[in-house]
This record gives C-alpha cells, structure tokens and sequence, in this order.
C-alpha cells in the first residue's frame, strides 16, 4: 500500500503528545548554540518539557541549545524539529527541577489572574519550593502548591476548599480565604509580610 507523505503542521497545529501541559507564554530570553554563539530569541509557548523559540535563526536537528529565559532562569535541551520561525526544544531536567519549573509556569499563568484587590501594589514572590503546609481552623493539615505569593496573600493549588472567610495558616502566616479557584483558593494575609521573611520561610 502506498503511503502519502504529508507535510508537518507548525508547532502550534500539534496535538499535545507529552505528559507535561504546555502553557502560552510571551517572555523574552537569550540561546546558546553548541559553537557557543548567542541569539535573542522569544519564547511562543512551554511546558516542564519542552519549549518553543520564535527566531530567525536555524539551529540543527538534536542540536544542544541553552537558554536564559526572563521569570525563568537557564534551561538546556535538545532541538526537537523546526518550524516556519522558529524551533522547538526538548527539555533536560531532573524530576525536581520539572516540578519547579511546572510551578512557575503556573504562577506565570495565573498571575494576572489571581490579584487580590489589596495586593496589586505589592511585588510578587515567586518560591522556590513551591510546596508548603496548611492549617484550617480545626486544626486539619493539608500539602498545597503556591502559584501566587505576594506580601499580602497567596493563591494556592489544594484539594481541600475552606469556606469564605474561614481563617488559615500558611506556614507561619495566619489569614483569611478571600477567593475561591478552579483548584484551589486565594488566602489574604492578616498583615503585611515583611519580604525577607517570605523569603526565608519558602527559599
């Protein structure tokens, strides 16, 4: 039987074959190719494994690549395929640097989102262990995920919803549930953190 070949479709035309969720995202950054030349670069969509580059340069297929990406940090992998523009690049990192990276996509995803009405004059914290412990009012303990962190409040990632108002303790920091999400809630905090506690406390 003879077999059409057909052309294949640009990044954003595939269907997501990978076990990580890719995430839109518009940052800027800097690559680096394996004769250790750079280019600016702008980075279309990313998930913990992989990313893809909007550029005008055309690197190798399996070709070594680093980057510096804004809000992200260094990241390596190799070049997957390319496409009118650009290239895409499968990611090489540990299970725990996924994780890390797969938190701070969601905080880059929902932080426009997730402002709280007292918050938007405070910068944001992102952590670099995104996991911390809960405490309801009763005293039940729960694991939860920050995906939003500010001096002011959080937004957390959790399988437990506390009613409106009830009152919480992330970590050290007592406040009250003031927005319910998808999946999780948004806590304000009864003061004002100081920023190197914050820091501290999730760094």
């Amino acid at each position: 039987m003879q077999t059409t070949m057909t052309a294949q479709p640009p990044l954003t035309d595939f269907v997501e074959r990978r076990r990580f969720q890719r995430v839109s995202v518009d940052l800027h950054g800097r690559f680096m190719r394996q004769d250790l030349s750079e280019y600016p670069c702008r980075i279309e969509n990313m998930s913990p494994g992989g990313v893809a580059v909007l550029t005008q340069v055309t690197p190798q297929p399996k070709e070594r690549i680093i980057f510096y990406i804004d809000h992200i940090g260094r990241l390596e992998g190799t070049v997957a395929r390319l496409f009118k523009g650009g290239f895409a690049v499968d990611l090489v990192n540990s299970e725990r640097k996924r994780e890390r990276l797969a938190a701070r996509l969601t905080w880059l995803a929902n932080r426009s989102e997730l402002d709280l009405p007292e918050d938007r004059r405070h910068e944001r914290i992102m952590p670099t262990d995104p996991f911390a412990d809960i405490v309801l009012e009763d005293g039940r303990r729960y694991q939860v995920q920050i995906i939003d962190l500010s001096l002011s409040g959080a937004a957390v990632q959790a399988t437990v919803r506390p009613a409106l108002g009830a009152r919480v303790t992330l970590g050290t920091m007592q406040g009250r549930v003031v927005r319910h999400l998808d999946e999780g809630f948004a806590i304000e905090f009864a003061n004002v953190q100081a920023r190197e506690s914050l820091e501290r406390l999730f760094r």
